[in-house]
């Protein structure tokens, strides 16, 4: 029977989200389940119609995006494509919907859409079998649910985010071209579509979602500290449970489609908030809650450490290019414009070594001097290392949205330009096509800028000294452990203030 243990994994597949569950249920101090105090919420998400509801405006919207970019002006300014994608999307995306909303943007996707439907057969219903008696119909029958297409296991060796580490990389190195160029975007959005309508074919359930998506791995490191999760209220309700619809799927909803077992997930990584285990737990023993910042604290493994050390190396990076005094650094990046080829390979070698290489290695040393100042070798060095990353999420996502916040308020006039020109074709739908190019308080941003990295500072070193007591147990050891990590950390935030600042 697949409720037994080692038919959950294979239930699942191969995730390792499911290969590392937690014993028991996550804890419920300073949560407020939302499900009770929003009158209507459960409701709300458990209608079967809700995600589809979700996606399709956002569906229509790409594929507006795609037209402009096609047909449309070649002047990145004047094309909606550039404007809505680039600037507006990712300052919500980065500074609005992660630290409040976790994955939401998950729910809205457009990418796995058409790969999704595909799979299911079905855009609102669910294709629910009894397992014993539906094995000659037609599909695949996982858990109690009847899914089409080959339904492969994705590689076990591949079931971390290293494809998306070094995808999302790639795609920054050469961000000067999808910027500036319209027919580029639409490259980049409808490969999107095409390998993740591909992948979901060939593989089962969310696979591209899972491991492939180069904006899916930064979501989920940065969803750790996000202010909302979906959690079990009750563990004993779930080890009780019989049914374990929650991952299983059936006649209410689809089996979760991230491959996690939702009624014991403790960290927000993998969770693509699609309320399916909200429909599909016999007990509504499954709840969204709204909890402190910063909740979820530990690193699964390497792949996630380098997304961290990935982030803030290119948060960086771009405050160096672009806000720096270094007019040629800017050149070398801006590929599009200026054709400097050698210029460019010396920028984008030294961004990967930087990223993949320097940081990390310098990370390390910070990670080994703290242990031997702490006098004790206790605690295994990969845990070490891995809770002591962990302060690069808050600090890495507050200096995203301390690097993203210029892009708005300087740009944001753009937004209501192409709005009423979304081609460039001296349309003037809502009057606003002519409205001159206005930055939006420019000479606030520093002091804006500055707070947020502080605060992403403070609770870096928050949590990391927390990791620290937690592992180094003996008086003062603690404070020597972590102090190399912290001084480094500090150098990093003073950097950015004197790049913002000067």
């Amino acid at each position: 029977m697949f409720v037994q243990a080692k038919g959950i994994r294979a239930l699942a597949g191969t995730s390792p989200a499911v290969a590392t569950l937690a014993p028991r249920g996550p804890a419920t101090a300073g949560r407020i389940d939302l499900l009770q105090a929003v009158p209507g919420l459960r409701w709300l998400l458990t209608r079967r119609w809700f995600q589809f509801a979700m996606i399709l405006p956002n569906l229509v919207l790409f594929l507006l995006f795609l037209m402009a970019g096609t047909f449309g002006s070649p002047v990145g300014n004047r094309n909606i494509i550039i404007i809505f994608v680039w600037i507006l999307w990712w300052f919500l995306l980065i500074s609005v919907l992660v630290p409040f909303l976790s994955r939401a943007w998950c729910i809205v996707c457009p990418f796995p859409f058409f790969g999704e439907w595909l799979q299911r057969r079905a855009l609102v219903d669910v294709r629910a079998v009894d397992p014993k008696k539906g094995k000659g119909g037609p599909g695949t029958i996982i858990g109690r649910n009847r899914y089409f297409g080959w339904n492969l296991r994705w590689p076990k060796s591949l079931t971390n985010i290293w494809l998306q580490n070094i995808g999302f990389l790639g795609l920054c190195t050469f961000s000067a071209l999808f910027l500036t160029r319209p027919i580029v975007s639409v490259g980049i959005l409808g490969a999107l579509f095409v390998i993740g309508t591909v992948l979901a074919v060939l593989y089962r359930q969310r696979a591209f979602c899972n491991y492939v998506c180069p904006v899916s791995g930064f979501l989920g490191l940065y969803a750790m500290a996000s202010t909302i999760e979906v959690r079990s209220k009750d563990a004993d309700v779930c080890a009780k449970c019989k049914d374990k619809g929650c991952l299983a799927g059936g006649e209410r909803g689809w089996g979760c489609p991230w491959l996690m077992y939702p009624s014991k997930m403790d960290r927000n990584n993998y969770c693509g908030l699609c309320m399916e285990c909200l429909k599909t737990c016999p007990y509504a023993n499954m709840t969204v809650n709204l909890r402190p910042f910063c909740a979820d604290t530990r690193l699964k493994g390497y792949d996630e450490a380098w997304k961290a050390f990935i982030m803030l190396t290119l948060a960086l990076a771009y405050s160096v290019i672009y806000l720096g005094p270094w007019g040629f650094l800017k050149d070398w990046a801006n590929i599009a414009e200026k054709a400097d080829f050698t210029g460019f390979l010396i920028y984008a070698a030294s961004l990967w070594i930087l990223a993949l290489l320097a940081f990390p290695g310098l990370y390390y040393v910070a990670v080994w001097l703290g242990r031997r100042l702490a006098g004790a070798d206790i605690a295994p060095a990969k845990e070490v290392f891995l809770s002591f990353v962990y302060p690069l999420v808050p600090l890495g996502l507050l200096a995203w949205v301390a690097f993203s916040l210029p892009l708005v308020l300087v740009n944001g006039s753009y937004i209501l330009m192409v709005v009423s020109d979304p081609f460039g074709w001296g349309w003037d739908l809502f009057g606003t096509a002519q409205i001159p190019w206005t930055p939006v308080i420019p000479d606030w941003t520093p002091y804006l800028q500055v707070p947020l990295l502080l605060v992403g500072l403070a609770y870096g070193l928050k949590t990391g000294y927390g990791h620290a007591r937690r592992l180094f147990t003996a008086r003062g050891q603690p404070v020597r452990a972590f102090a190399p990590v912290s001084v480094l950390l500090t150098a990093i935030t003073v950097l950015f203030l004197e790049l913002y600042l000067g």
